[in-house]
């Protein structure tokens, strides 16, 4: 098997065999992806502030 074949296989089984999720549901699930990546973020942000200052006050007070 030759590589064009193998490409010509590979796009006829994308079109043909695969199932893919409808655009609406998509977009649906790609928003919920993005506001919990956004709310993850933040939670992490805000972690990390709080953890930073905890240990500038701690070298603050130990020096």
């Amino acid at each position: 098997m030759n590589i064009v074949s193998y490409i010509k296989e590979s796009f006829s089984e994308l079109k043909e065999h695969v199932s893919w999720t409808p655009t609406n549901e998509l977009s649906r699930l790609t928003m919920v992806v993005l506001v919990f990546s956004i709310i993850f973020a933040l939670l992490i942000w805000v972690a990390d502030t709080i953890l930073s200052r905890i240990i500038k006050v701690y070298f603050d007070f130990i020096n």
